[in-house]
């Protein structure tokens, strides 16, 4: 027992020998004071805070980055209109974008995803856009019909009440006296998010279908507001100085004359009649009417391109998870829209299916807030709840823009990632030379 307590003493103090000591610091971190660092793994908490802050991070630069990429391939596609000439005694082809808020929220959600994946392809093409906006339920609607009605009144219809010219009318007026006409081909709009697309077709058919005056029960002007009470006058009060009596004319003394000023008959002065605002129409033709109305003949037989955007927006607390995993995958959104614009912007359009305009972008209706879902009694057409409605005539008279295969091909591809390198490279670009470059010519 003794020998083998002796035995255990001695491997001990032999291991206490073999130890290394400890390296000595590096003096370049004595001398600024700084501990000595060894390698060594973190601890358990630390690993796992990195582990979960490092894996969110490279989630998120990973997908900015594809999105960039993405974008960029689809710019790469539509920059060669950029580059072609124009006629300059001939207006440049112009869009129209349609967006509105999206349900219970405002507007700038939409004008966000606007100048995130809509603008940018734009403005590599080179093309022009004009918006419509719409703050609340049915105002893209009323805008869109209001459009297409001025548009038959200056095609010749006939109108009970002329509508004011307003200053776009003048120049369009003063550019075709100068002979400068408009674009001749197809100009196309833009309808970003299911809500805006159903107002666009309801505003679509109210415009072409229903008729060019309001009906008299409609009411287009709201009531002006009651003007304020002006308060009574104070009654005239009596001064000291009036309660003495006035000097002889014959006095040498000086004398001064008070006047009571005359309290105005209407008090306030009148506020000048401001003019009445104008509200948002209802609409001039219901969907049950379709049929039983006749189609202008100023309707041409096909109406202008469209293309749809979606615009993903889902609120509430619980919807988080799936918020967060949206938040990481906004490559797909710029892909989707990216390959939507490159069709309107190399104008490569075809006609509607049957029923194919009441199933675009029906994904989002279910992710729309209850609040919006809610009907008060009374209450009139709800373009956002109700079904949408498409007359014959009209349907088949749609354009869709769509991606041709060719196109499609070509983008895919298209080298964007091989051809912009490492975001390394890219600081110190490397300039090949040419085989003919730095050489000397022998005769000098």
């Amino acid at each position: 027992m003794a020998e083998s307590d002796a035995k255990a003493s001695q491997a001990a103090n032999a291991s206490q020998k073999a130890a290394k000591p400890p390296k000595p610091p590096n003096p370049v971190w004595r001398m600024m004071g700084l501990p000595n660092f060894r390698w060594k793994l973190p601890s358990r908490n630390w690993m796992i805070f990195l582990s979960i802050t490092g894996s969110w991070t490279a989630a998120v630069v990973y997908d900015r980055r594809e999105k960039k990429r993405i974008q960029h391939k689809w710019t790469k596609v539509v920059e060669h209109i950029a580059k072609e000439s124009v006629n300059e005694r001939q207006m440049p082809r112009k869009l129209t974008v349609y967006l509105s808020a999206p349900p219970a929220d405002g507007l700038v959600a939409a004008r966000d995803h606007f100048n995130e994946y809509v603008k940018p392809i734009l403005v590599a093409a080179a093309l022009d856009w004009d918006a419509v906006e719409g703050r609340r339920e049915g105002d893209v609607r009323a805008g869109l019909a209001e459009r297409i009605r001025r548009l038959r009144w200056k095609r010749g219809e006939s109108v009970k009440e002329e509508p004011e010219l307003d200053t776009k009318d003048i120049i369009e007026d003063l550019r075709l006296r100068a002979g400068v006409p408009e674009w001749g081909g197809p100009a196309g709009d833009i309808v970003i998010g299911r809500h805006t697309w159903k107002e666009y077709v309801r505003g679509m058919h109210e415009g072409w279908l229903g008729p060019l005056d309001p009906p008299a029960s409609l009411d287009l002007y709201e009531p002006a507001p009651p003007a304020p009470e002006a308060p009574p006058a104070a009654p005239p009060t009596t001064t000291q100085e009036e309660l003495t009596p006035l000097a002889p004319a014959d006095d040498a003394s000086p004398t001064t004359v008070h006047e009571t000023p005359v309290p105005s008959e209407a008090g306030n002065p009148t506020e000048e009649a401001k003019p009445k605002k104008k509200k948002q129409p209802p609409p001039f033709i219901t969907t049950a009417e379709y049929s039983q109305v006749q189609l202008t003949s100023t309707c041409p037989q096909a109406l202008g391109p469209s293309a749809t955007v979606a615009l993903p927006h889902l609120l509430g607390f619980f919807n988080f998870p799936v918020r967060m995993y949206r938040f990481l995958n906004r490559r797909k959104v710029a892909d989707d829209a990216g390959r939507a614009l490159a069709a309107v912007a190399l104008g490569s359009y075809r006609p509607y299916d049957s029923g194919e305009q009441q199933q675009l972008l029906t994904h989002e209706e279910p992710e729309w807030h209850k609040t919006i879902r809610e009907r008060k009694e009374g209450e009139g057409e709800r373009v956002w709840l109700d079904d949408m409605v498409i007359d014959p005539r009209i349907g088949e008279r749609m354009r869709k823009f769509e991606l041709g295969a060719d196109e499609e091909d070509k983008a895919n591809n298209m080298p964007v990632g091989k051809e912009a390198g490492s975001w390394f490279t890219r600081l110190w670009p490397k300039k090949e030379k040419q085989l003919w470059e730095g050489l000397q010519d022998d005769s000098d």
